[in-house]
């Protein structure tokens, strides 16, 4: 195991950290520019290194500190570091005198600043060149950074700065463009299973392929917290350190049930997905990490969707991969997309509820519900269908019309025809009956007729004002426009209704398949 020189145990990120350029893992174009310029002898004033965390900021600053340095094999410039060298131990134990290795979190003030740029102007005591090396260098105030700007942009030939941040968008530009900036990327998951069976052999620790993979999953490119993760699952001992051990450490769910559990809410089989979120929940899953692996399976088989070879570069077994591949072709993007949607606002849900278990079974309830729903498009197709069908609505076809009607009722307006905007008069005057409705469409009768009548007592009476009439073009073409009681009787009201009723039934009768409904005018 990792020990120091003196007996006690050192982690394995530091014991493991690289001490020259060539053991730097993922950044081969920022290694090959430093290389030159050493070599060249032309090291800029002042770098800055940016990235997420623990991609080798801090190593790369110390290691051009070691390279400004470095006395290995009589040397008497800045040359690439040796790593073997009074000074370069001494840069990397954090002891040089001449290498000052600040954090801008606890030294942010202007007042702090200044006391810091006061010692530039005096010689190095130890090394060729005074090394300042601010780590963290967004937290800066404001007025810090001014302070520092002059200095900067002008230091003494023995002075350099090397800045590291995670955060470059809080960092001025007046002091970007007096840096040479690299953005150090995250590690490739092929070179960072290297380096971990790199490191595992070393140090004799079993580790299986499916254990290194989750821990790469983890660590999402980040070295610092791969070597840690793989640090930390050792300690749980065993003769092979494998895929199970590493999920029960991190609360995993395994992607192979993650599978699962979204094929059963794709289906719509909400009591089984229930099922399954309490097994892994049991099996020490935490229920957040069950919502984001939900949404990382389905953003994957999204974009194999779309790009069936990303399953060749993903982190996936070979089974993983042809089953995502397969889900994929089940699955249209529709429906993926809006899985993700109430993912994320599950996801949110889940942070703030008081339990967060409660709130993932709420949204797989409301995953698995909406399955049935139809989609936006397959609403506005409908639509279109719906405003394009003629439809033809006889009282003749309703033989309960007839009899409540033929005895008390003088035929009036016997048939009302519904019909797109786009006949012609020709076909409106009834020379071919009008096609029936598609069996899968629901017509809206209201957008496009209205029909009450009163009742015959009313119409005998010439005094008595008429309720309502409301009628499309007629057969022969003319234009009736119809007139309405400033009030209504509640008699004449239950009539009215009565009539709607009837027509409706009537309709009903005629297409038992469509969706009718019959709606007063209001003009």
């Amino acid at each position: 195991m990792a020990k120091s020189s003196s007996g006690n145990y050192q982690v394995l990120a530091r014991k493991y950290r690289p001490r020259i350029f060539d053991e730097l893992i993922g950044q081969e174009a920022m290694v090959r520019i430093l290389k030159h310029a050493f070599a060249e002898e032309r090291v800029a004033q002042a770098y800055m290194l940016t990235g997420v965390r623990g991609v080798g900021k801090t190593t790369t600053a110390r290691i051009i500190a070691k390279g400004l340095n470095c006395i290995g094999n009589g040397a008497t410039k800045a040359v690439e570091p040796c790593g073997q060298c009074d000074s370069c131990l001494h840069i990397a134990e954090g002891r040089h005198m001449d290498v000052l290795e600040l954090d801008a979190a606890s030294r942010s003030q202007v007042n702090e600043m200044r006391e810091i740029l006061e010692n530039v102007a005096f010689e190095p005591g130890e090394g060729r060149y005074r090394v300042y090396l601010i780590d963290e260098i967004h937290m800066l105030s404001t007025h810090a950074f001014n302070a520092l700007l002059k200095t900067l942009e002008e230091p003494p030939e023995h002075v350099k700065f090397i800045f590291a941040t995670t955060e470059i968008r809080k960092v001025p530009v007046t002091v970007l463009s007096r840096c040479q900036r690299f953005d150090l990327k995250r590690i490739d998951p092929k070179v960072m299973s290297e380096h971990l069976f790199s490191i595992a052999n070393q140090e004799q620790i079993p580790v299986t392929q499916d254990a290194v993979d989750l821990i790469i999953r983890a660590a999402e490119g980040s070295v610092r917290d791969a070597v840690s993760l793989l640090d930390q699952v050792v300690g749980q001992g065993g003769a092979k350190i494998g895929a199970a051990a590493v999920r029960d450490m991190l609360g995993l769910a395994d992607r192979g049930r993650t599978l699962d559990l979204l094929e059963l809410i794709m289906k719509g089989d909400a009591s089984g997905a229930l099922g399954e979120i309490n097994a892994q929940f049991s099996a020490g899953a935490d229920p957040i990490a069950i919502l984001r692996d939900l949404a990382e399976a389905v953003h994957l088989i999204s974009i194999m969707n779309v790009s069936p070879e990303v399953a060749q570069d993903a982190e996936l077994s070979p089974s993983e991969s042809e089953r995502s591949l397969e889900l994929g072709k089940k699955l249209p993007v529709s429906s993926l997309s809006r899985a993700w949607q109430m993912l994320l606002k599950a996801l949110e849900e889940a942070a703030n509820a008081p339990s967060p278990m409660m709130a993932v079974e709420m949204a797989v309830i409301r995953l698995c519900y909406v399955q049935d729903l139809p989609s936006a498009a397959e609403l506005l197709k409908k639509l279109n269908l719906d405003r394009a069908t003629p439809l033809r609505v006889s009282k003749e076809s309703s033989p309960s019309s007839h009899s409540a009607n033929n005895k008390s009722e003088p035929p009036r307006h016997h048939d009302a025809e519904v019909k797109s905007d786009n006949l012609s008069t020709e076909e409106s005057k009834g020379a071919s009956p009008a096609p029936t409705i598609h069996q899968t469409v629901k017509p809206h009768i209201s957008d496009a007729f209205e029909m009450i009548e009163t009742p015959p007592s009313m119409v005998s009476d010439p005094e008595t004002p008429r309720v309502t009439e409301l009628k499309r073009d007629s057969v022969e073409g003319e234009q009736l426009g119809e007139s309405h009681t400033a009030s209504e009787p509640l008699q004449d009201k239950r009539l009215r209704e009565a009539k709607e009723h009837e027509l409706s039934k009537s309709a009903k009768e005629a297409f038992p398949n469509a969706e009718v409904q019959v709606v007063r005018s209001n003009k």
